[in-house]
């Protein structure tokens, strides 16, 4: 049984950010909702063009055919409602120019339009359609890593599983690895298999975290609401791969974790973590003490956003490399 409350409580860093955004009220409206995905993205978007700068003289949107590079198919964070191709121009610049790779950044579409499973389908097209294209890319079929963050992370672990399992892309090579940053990986009204893992469902951080900031609890059932879903199903591993059994899992590629103890998902990405690596998949598991899902937007202010940063270009090179699985659970604290 397991207790993942030794990860949690708040850093000094991030008691030392003020003006930290406070949930007052979620939007109720259709038009509420709308105004507030426009306003959220139009933040992002110069927030990104704000931190573009030395990446850029490093980068070319055509890379060259002589010789193919590795490929990082990334799915950014937002709810499944945030999220533009411009959010994420300084993220995929910055791993393009420092992992020495090609990025391909997937805008799937968004609740509240596009509701579940449209996001998922639009997942695993793109991973066709980057087979489809990888002369054009310029890249490696053999050494194709997914990853995203948060929400893009559950399409992430959802598309290698469903990968894995014989479910899609039959034809293709498989997968080199995967990177699941702040995951979520568990429908919220399918977290029972998750408690039975715990030692006491009073230390899940579900229950720790409630109220964290930037993703309370409450805003965690906002944006799962905006999906839509009727009657998820604990089983369904293309919702849920973290409910996915030991045997599903087992020869999953080399995975990487990085999770923040001040979030309400730490646990279930934990628990994944911990089933994948005594399964016998490699994975390079770091926790960032003391600050909330999210804190990369809080830049490079917070030594956890320089540390964030390296795991991801570390961490898509380290799963390049094919590493052989420990078969220990290890969780390294940053």
């Amino acid at each position: 049984m397991s207790d993942f409350s030794c990860y949690g409580g708040v850093s000094d860093e991030w008691l030392a950010i003020k003006d930290v955004p406070q949930l007052t009220s979620l939007p109720s409206s259709h038009q509420e909702i709308l105004n507030i995905q426009r306003l959220t993205n139009d933040m992002r978007e110069k927030a990104s063009a704000a931190a573009l700068h030395s990446p850029l003289e490093q980068l070319s949107s055509k890379p060259p055919l002589l010789h193919p590079l590795p490929i990082y198919l990334y799915f950014h964070g937002g709810g499944f409602i945030f999220g533009t191709l411009a959010t994420e121009d300084a993220t995929c610049a910055r791993i393009a120019a420092n992992a020495h790779i090609v990025v391909l950044h997937v805008n799937y579409r968004h609740t509240p339009a596009h509701t579940y499973p449209v996001a998922w389908h639009d997942a695993a097209d793109a991973f066709e359609w980057l087979h489809d294209h990888v002369a054009l890319l310029g890249g490696d079929a053999e050494r194709v890593v997914v990853g995203g963050i948060s929400a893009g992370a559950q399409l992430t672990a959802s598309l290698v599983l469903e990968k894995h399992l014989g479910r899609l892309g039959t034809s293709r090579p498989a997968i080199a690895g995967q990177l699941l940053l702040i995951p979520c990986v568990v429908h919220i009204d399918c977290y029972e298999p998750q408690l039975r893992k715990m030692a006491d469902p009073a230390v899940s951080s579900y229950v720790e975290n409630r109220d964290a900031p930037l993703l309370p609890v409450a805003v965690v059932r906002f944006f799962v609401d905006l999906l839509r879903i009727e009657h998820p199903q604990v089983d369904d591993t293309k919702l849920n791969p973290g409910n996915a059994t030991d045997q599903q899992v087992k020869g999953l590629p080399p995975t990487v974790f990085g999770i923040a103890g001040l979030d309400p998902l730490r646990d279930e990405g934990l628990l994944y973590a911990k089933m994948l690596a005594e399964a016998g998949v490699a994975t390079d598991v770091v926790v960032f003490h003391g600050v909330p899902h999210g804190f990369r937007r809080f830049g490079d202010g917070l030594l956890a956003s320089q540390k964030w940063d390296k795991l991801v270009e570390d961490g898509i090179q380290w799963a390049l490399g094919k590493p052989a699985p420990s078969g220990v659970f290890e969780v390294k604290v940053v």
